[in-house]
């Protein structure tokens, strides 16, 4: 009789239809992967059975697949929300338990830990004092040191390059004096800082003198006293002869380290017969700050932006992939678990290996297709209502005999 046919057809038909479902619910979840049920005929067998006669006794689902392809990349405004654009899965801990997600909706809990909204933290490489990346075993990330971070630095090496006329003459006044303009040829004036992030503004005095090529250079800090002169010598090319590097040091009353010390390094200066000109300035220190922002690279690297105009590397986010992604087992809230089946995970950072690329501040959009699952469901339903027809008509068969007299 063709019920047992019938009820399994009519069985496998509501899995599909359960798949479908689940596929239309999820349609606008971010980081899903659409499933679609497979199944497999079913015959009775018996020892030396077989044979041209054999009928099948119907259906069954042979399992549940997902279809791991691409989703479209949708932007959004938040600096942390991390989109893949390949192969591969974020690697997640929970208390310690590791799974896999495809959804990048990261934000900041209050502890400093990047989570998404089940509260998975969000996993990858840390960063040494000099903010290195360290490649080590997967840690939680955690950005909590950087919001209280950006502490200040005090110049060590400052660099300044300029153009000292060499048509000038000597001042008209010999004796030097920073407030006197006419006791020095050009003046000019860097930032410098001190351990306490406080700014100093370091004046230089250049003094052109009788001898030939040769500059006198002054310094002073926050107008205080001038340093005695220093000779600074060009050659008949124009190029500096030296000295190149000239230490500085002046005592503060900030409460910071006193003296505040550093090189000057003049490379770079000429003298050439053109107007007095400051080419290049910089120094590397900076006072304190707040953290302004965060930033996350395509390779996955993590890198806070603060007030005081520094950025500084926090981590750098991993991915996992597998050899069967199918053979996960899913748990629900966009997860998935390794298992035997789908073997054990390749980590690495993005766009390494098999592995995709970032896209941050984008989402990756679930993969259903709803037209196609629109069409697949009124497909299931035609063969949902052929199966119940199968035990309608073998119903009518069965009546047929018991009302034979």
């Amino acid at each position: 009789m063709a019920f047992q046919q019938g009820l399994s057809g009519l069985n496998i038909a509501s899995k599909a239809l359960d798949a479908i479902s689940n596929n239309v619910a999820n349609s606008t979840t971010v980081g899903f992967k659409q499933s679609a049920a497979q199944f497999s005929d079913l015959y009775a067998s018996t020892l030396g059975g077989g044979g041209k006669s054999q009928i099948g006794i119907g259906a069954t689902v042979n399992g549940v697949a997902q279809q791991f392809s691409q989703g479209n990349i949708t932007v959004t405004s938040n600096p942390l929300d991390l989109a893949i654009n390949g192969d591969g899965f974020f690697r997640m801990s929970d208390n310690g338990s590791v799974l896999y997600t495809r959804n990048g909706q990261f934000s900041v809990d209050k502890n400093g830990y990047i989570v998404n909204a089940t509260g998975y933290r969000l996993t990858g490489y840390g960063v040494d004092a000099d903010d290195n990346i360290v490649v080590t075993a997967p840690i939680d990330l955690r950005i909590d040191t950087a919001l209280s971070g950006g502490e200040p630095r005090s110049t060590v090496e400052a660099d300044l390059a300029v153009n000292l006329d060499s048509r000038l003459s000597a001042p008209v006044n010999p004796v030097f004096s920073p407030t006197d303009t006419t006791s020095f040829s050009y003046s000019t004036s860097l930032t410098s800082y001190d351990s306490l992030g406080n700014s100093h503004i370091m004046s230089l005095y250049f003094v052109k003198t009788a001898t030939p090529n040769q500059w006198n250079m002054h310094t002073s800090l926050d107008g205080g006293a001038p340093t005695a002169a220093t000779a600074v010598t060009f050659n008949s090319n124009g190029g500096l002869v030296g000295p190149t590097t000239l230490p500085q040091s002046f005592a503060i009353t900030t409460g910071a380290t006193s003296p505040l010390a550093f090189d000057l390094d003049l490379t770079g200066s000429t003298q050439f017969g053109s107007a007095f000109s400051v080419n290049a300035v910089a120094q590397d220190g900076f006072a304190s700050g707040r953290l302004s922002g965060i930033s996350v690279s395509p390779e996955g690297v993590l890198q806070g932006r603060y007030t005081n105009g520094q950025s500084r590397n926090l981590g750098q986010v991993v991915m996992a992939t597998f050899q069967n992604p199918d053979g996960m087992t899913q748990l629900g809230s966009n997860a998935w678990a390794e298992t035997s089946f789908s073997g054990p995970p390749a980590v690495g950072t993005p766009g390494t290996g098999n592995r995709g690329g970032l896209q941050p501040a984008a989402v990756e959009d679930s993969n259903v297709d709803l037209t196609a699952e629109l069409v697949n469901m009124i497909t299931q339903q035609r063969a949902y209502q052929a199966n119940a027809q199968s035990i309608k008509t073998q119903d009518q068969i069965m009546q047929t005999l018991v009302n034979l007299r």
